[in-house]
């Protein structure tokens, strides 16, 4: 952790409509504000060091979406769905300041962030997504791509009733090959690293029952029987095309999105531009930071 990362700010948030996130950020008050959405496994802590790389002359905010630690984390299931978690970000964004310089996303978070961006291109000018697929092109490959239904087959596994106790079990023995490369493990993956994971995942996995809930709610999975939510969901062009100015950084070695979702990106995203990181996998955030920290002030300059 650089020096500067430790000089992290929490603070909570407490949105119009009553949601609470609670939020880690850095920089300057008189910088550009870049907004950073975090994925599952993870909580807000993944960018600090990404913070500090920035700070002072970015001001980054990096909030705990909803159902992560000291965040609202509603027992509803339909809590979890696009809606009420994109008007998290709409209210957000709007008690920061609209339009935002840069919304930045990894994961879960770059989901959400495709579904804001389509819908209220007015809150950012510029966008960076980060091994997160767009929607439409994630429909196609998992109703077309054998490899793409196996690489996220472990999806339905986390939809379990019991996934959170399964997970728990042995100190979180399922999860942590989840940020293995093959062979070659996760070197960044120390001892202090899964400790701030322990504590977002919380005794017994209590902190992962809010994180699940996002895949539950959402049909967005490889199908395994013909009635399935998926095959009946239509994603119109119109409701998922971003126009706003879009940057994807991609690390080709992850596991769990193939590289043919990168393909025909430029159907739904007009301004794209594509930047691969060969030797990355779906873990940039932790592997690669200075190339994450290089795209952003890149994506700011554009």
């Amino acid at each position: 952790m650089t020096a500067q990362a430790s000089a992290i700010t929490r603070t909570t948030v407490t949105l119009p409509h009553g949601v609470v996130l609670d939020c880690r950020h850095l920089g300057a008050a008189t910088a550009p504000q870049v907004l950073l959405l975090h994925g599952f496994p993870e909580a807000a802590f993944v960018w600090d060091e990404l913070q500090g790389l920035l700070a002072p002359g970015i001001r980054c905010l990096a909030p705990n979406l909803r159902g992560y630690p000291g965040s609202s984390a509603p027992a509803d299931l339909a809590a979890y769905r696009a809606k009420p978690l994109v008007a998290d970000l709409v209210a957000l964004i709007e008690h920061l300041g609209a339009p935002l310089p840069l919304l930045v996303a990894h994961d879960w978070g770059g989901a959400l962030a495709w579904n804001l961006a389509a819908q209220r291109p007015d809150l950012i000018q510029r966008l960076l997504i980060i091994n997160a697929p767009h929607p439409a092109a994630f429909l196609r490959e998992l109703l077309g791509s054998a490899e793409q239904q196996a690489a996220s087959a472990y999806m339905n596994f986390l939809c379990r009733p019991d996934a959170e106790r399964l997970l728990a079990e042995n100190d979180y023995a399922r999860l942590w090959p989840f940020f293995n490369r093959g062979d070659s493990g996760a070197p960044w993956l120390t001892d202090a690293v899964k400790d701030h994971y322990r504590a977002a995942w919380g005794p017994d996995g209590a902190g992962l029952r809010g994180p699940l809930n996002y895949y539950r709610a959402s049909p967005l999975r490889p199908p395994q029987t013909a009635g399935d939510p998926i095959h009946g969901l239509a994603l119109p062009d119109d409701a998922v095309t971003v126009r706003v100015p879009t940057t994807v950084l991609w690390g080709q070695q992850d596991a769990a999105l193939r590289p043919g979702l990168l393909a025909g990106l430029e159907q739904w995203v007009p301004q794209l531009r594509v930047q691969t990181l060969a030797d990355a996998s779906h873990w940039v955030l932790h592997e690669q930071p200075q190339a994450v920290a290089a795209a952003i002030r890149d994506a700011l300059a554009r």
